[in-house]
């Protein structure tokens, strides 16, 4: 039985318990995985920079886009990257809940002003991880943004030419050198839209920004993108990237 199957079976048999307290959840959400006191936790991020959505120190440009390709031109996440979404995506990635899609898509259309009309591109896995998990949790978010915002998901719009080792152990430099020539991306079709590129977790950019410059050499023009949440600029700093809590989940960044 996979993941996603035996986790389905659980909801069906047991109480509707919260995915981060493991209390009830209330009995007017019965569909609900994570509770309302939990949702309320998470912190929602009030951007900065136009570009790419940090909030700015007192005085001074943004130093966190300022090595970001041109080609990707938006950037925006939901929420912080504190304990209780760190554990929110712990379950999605980790322990089969492909179903908070739903829920973790609402969040982000709630704290996330809609764009222009765009392709939503999830960022893809590794064939090797894809294959251990069973499915992409880009993927899930990018479906539960989607229908929110009416707009259409192109899964297959770009790939990963190679395997890259994890990113939590890295530097922000390593994490670039790793990911970069990663992806190859689809040619654009004639009168195309947009791109968003869609992932769970912002933490230095090196990700997006290798997938941007993938887009951006089959000929799309508008790149922006779009995560559930963002790491904290402490996690930022430190070596490899992140505190590397129990519920890390910078593997992308």
């Amino acid at each position: 039985m996979n993941a996603g199957l035996a986790r389905a079976l659980e909801r069906f048999l047991l109480p509707n318990a919260c995915l981060v307290c493991e209390r009830l959840v209330e009995q007017h959400r019965p569909d609900a995985l994570i509770c309302g006191v939990c949702s309320a936790r998470l912190r929602p991020i009030v951007p900065g920079c136009r570009r790419c959505g940090q909030p700015l120190p007192p005085v001074g440009p943004c130093r966190f886009c300022a090595g970001w390709p041109e080609n990707l031109s938006l950037a925006r996440s939901a929420v912080w990257l504190d304990d209780a979404a760190r554990t929110i995506i712990h379950r999605l990635k980790y322990d089969g809940w492909h179903g908070l899609g739903t829920e973790l898509g609402g969040i982000v259309a709630r704290h996330v002003p809609r764009p222009a009309r765009a392709y939503l591109v999830p960022v893809p896995l590794s064939q090797r991880r894809l294959r251990d998990r069973g499915y992409n949790q880009a993927t899930v978010l990018a479906r539960g943004i989607a229908a929110v915002w009416q707009y259409p998901v192109a899964e297959r719009l770009l790939h990963r030419v190679r395997e890259t080792q994890t990113q939590t152990a890295l530097t922000p430099e390593e994490r670039a050198d790793n990911v970069a020539g990663a992806f190859e991306a689809a040619p654009r079709s004639a009168g195309g839209r947009a791109i968003i590129l869609i992932d769970d977790v912002l933490t230095t950019g090196a990700t997006l920004c290798a997938a941007a410059c993938a887009l951006a050499a089959a000929g799309w023009l508008t790149i922006g993108a779009v995560t559930l949440a963002r790491a904290l600029p402490y996690d930022i700093r430190v070596a490899g990237g992140t505190s590397r809590t129990p519920h890390d989940n910078s593997d992308r960044g």
